[in-house]
């Protein structure tokens, strides 16, 4: 029999379970817009970076010593650097390679990671167990030490920090990856595949790897924004981007200079376009990563 009280119970029960629903659905809107937001602001740095030659107002490298440290103008709107280039014009073309370099360190990590993920959850045994223990290897090392041996091995260079980036950036795509797929190749699908007379290849390529795709994205992008700080401090230190290159790590270390002379502008505006920068992928990351854990 239903009591009074055992009523009230159920109610409360109920309401307090409709605010949780209420609270999430309001939560989630508000992410998503957020989301959109960043998504936006990086599409708007994208596209500028893109069309540099047609966007920026001057020639990013070219000097001109009386107009040096000059403040904010109609001329030139950020002011100028100790060398009296436009700032605005540095800021758009280095963000080409602040969004090109980390991105290609990503691109590079993603299809290894990705592969040595599949080959260690279809193979198994000795080969799960190689592949983990080079991942754990790899782990150990941060990223900016390997882009220090490159640069030591080959000399500093964009080409040189990326790939040094690429090889650091594979365990963090491929341990993810590697978990996902280990719980897919358990899925009766894949027997049937199986059973049905495919391949490994096939399957893992046409059947598994289709089910870890926003996983492998979702991981991809939450990488992204640590790969643009550890190119931008690779280029602080000199070891990245060679001057004149418009660059944002570089415009950092020069504007620092400049700080001290009551001329903060370079280094604020650089500084500011990468927080915002990874802040606009950071974001956009989590989005896809909530994403892809509920479609799990």
């Amino acid at each position: 029999m239903t009591t009074p009280s055992t009523m009230s119970l159920a109610v409360a029960r109920v309401r307090d379970r409709r605010r949780a629903t209420g609270f999430a659905r309001r939560t989630a809107d508000r992410l998503g817009v957020v989301g959109c937001i960043a998504a936006t602001i990086l599409l708007v740095i994208a596209l500028a970076a893109a069309f540099a030659p047609l966007v920026a107002p001057y020639d990013p490298d070219y000097p001109d010593l009386l107009a040096s440290l000059s403040g904010p103008s109609p001329a030139h709107l950020l002011g100028t650097d100790a060398l009296g280039r436009d700032i605005l014009s540095r800021l758009i073309w280095g963000s080409r390679i602040t969004l090109a370099g980390p991105g290609l360190v990503i691109v590079i990590a993603t299809v290894v990671g990705t592969l040595l993920a599949l080959l260690a959850a279809w193979r198994g045994g000795r080969t799960d167990t190689a592949v983990a223990w080079v991942l754990d290897i790899l782990f150990a090392v941060p990223g900016i030490v390997f882009a220090l041996i490159a640069v030591a091995i080959w000399g500093p260079s964009l080409a040189t920090v990326v790939g040094g980036l690429a090889i650091a950036y594979v365990p963090y795509v491929a341990r993810v990856v590697r978990g996902a797929s280990l719980r897919e190749r358990r899925m009766p699908y894949v027997s049937a595949a199986w059973l049905q007379g495919q391949s490994g290849t096939g399957i893992t390529f046409t059947q598994i790897l289709p089910n870890v795709q926003p996983i492998v994205v979702a991981q991809a992008v939450s990488s992204l924004g640590f790969a643009v700080i550890e190119l931008a401090a690779v280029s602080f230190l000199g070891l990245g981007v060679q001057p004149p290159t418009a660059d944002l790590g570089l415009m950092v270390k020069s504007g620092f200079d400049s700080v001290l002379r009551g001329h903060p502008a370079e280094a604020i505006a650089a500084g500011t376009l990468i927080v915002l920068i990874v802040w606009c992928v950071t974001v956009i990351g989590d989005r896809l990563t909530s994403s892809a854990r509920s479609m799990r």
